[in-house]
């Protein structure tokens, strides 16, 4: 296993790139990094569908630079992970809850071997609705202090998200067709389409950039979903809204919406986050759906809300002091 750079997306110095193996067999690729000094703790980079390793070298320096120890691994499907189909260009799964496996592989072999706590997850879309439905269903401790859904895939926008595509994607998969493309889908990612129109970024530069991976590295890409994705993240969403299953969610979380969304459904991650406990949601409103690759003005507003969320253990520790060493008591 490897990590890819190019010219425009140089890989993070310091990379420790694993093997990681579900309990059901799986092979998957992951790596991690070390911050100069004394580590703050861990941010768990947990990506979406369609995603890999090195499409996050600018988040992963980002997240060096502010003192965490950083995670990573590509979903089994996509990435340099076990393919599941003949072609490596259909994005499959067969159930939802083998993202389950992924993460408690991820976990265990990864995070609690060489990674400092306190954890913190970073999740994207697909990865952030999969992240907060293994913290429902845990019946251990919860491993992660605090969670940060970007996008999360609570429902899916327009068309793909109605009770007709649902119909859909089961009536073919009982046929048997779990394994082939959904309707009107094809091998070529997101990524490689033309800049103009597109829905995942506002930011001419970070697109290409990820292209030009995909160009230099082929084998990381991936295609359009396949008919059993699609059946397996209906099962997913519908257990998230479930009733009574998110407020099984005992982790803090803050949610990131996009106002600018055609991939998942904005309102739905509004009115997720208000069934959560100890939960927030901020829309960026010129955010499209990938906000850690959009415009500086969008990310500068994410990585503030970051910031705010996600402090750390060492930051908590110097407020506690600074607050000590206030006459009034009241420095923080």
């Amino acid at each position: 296993m490897e990590l890819f750079d190019t010219s425009a997306n140089r890989c993070p110095p310091g990379a420790n790139i694993v093997g990681l193996r579900a309990s059901d067999g799986a092979q998957l690729r992951a790596a991690y990094w070390r911050p100069e000094g004394p580590p703050r703790g861990t941010v768990a980079l947990v990506q979406g569908r369609a995603e890999f390793i090195e499409k996050y070298f600018e988040v992963i320096g980002e997240l060096l630079e502010r003192g965490f120890v950083v995670a990573t691994f590509d979903w089994r499907g996509q990435g340099l992970s076990q393919r599941l189909t003949r072609n490596r260009a259909r994005g499959h799964v067969r159930r939802s809850t083998d993202y389950r496996l992924d993460l408690d592989a991820f976990i265990r072999q990864l995070l609690t071997p060489d990674c400092p706590k306190p954890w913190f997850a970073l999740a994207h879309s697909m990865g952030a609705a999969a992240t907060l439905d293994h913290s429902a269903a845990c019946e251990e401790a919860e491993p992660f202090q605090r969670i940060v859904g970007v996008a999360p895939m609570v429902e899916l926008h327009g068309f793909a998200g109605s009770t007709t595509a649902r119909r859909l994607a089961s009536g073919l998969r009982a046929l048997g067709l779990a394994r082939l493309f959904v309707p009107g889908g094809n091998a070529r990612s997101l990524m490689e389409k033309p800049f103009v129109g597109n829905v995942l970024t506002g930011d001419p530069r970070r697109f290409a950039r990820a292209a030009e991976v995909l160009r230099q590295a082929p084998t990381v890409g991936i295609g359009d979903p396949t008919i059993g994705w699609a059946h397996a993240a209906y099962r997913l969403m519908d257990r998230l809204t479930a009733d009574g299953y998110a407020e099984r969610i005992r982790t803090p979380v803050l949610m990131l919406a996009a106002g600018e969304e055609r991939l998942v459904s904005t309102p739905a991650v509004e009115q997720f986050a208000r069934r959560l406990k100890t939960a927030s949601c901020l829309v960026l409103p010129d955010a499209r759906h990938e906000i850690m690759m959009e415009r500086a003005a969008v990310r500068a507003r994410f990585w503030a809300a970051f910031d705010a969320f996600v402090p750390g253990e060492a930051v908590l520790h110097e407020a506690a002091a600074r607050a000590a060493e206030s006459p009034s008591g009241a420095g923080v």
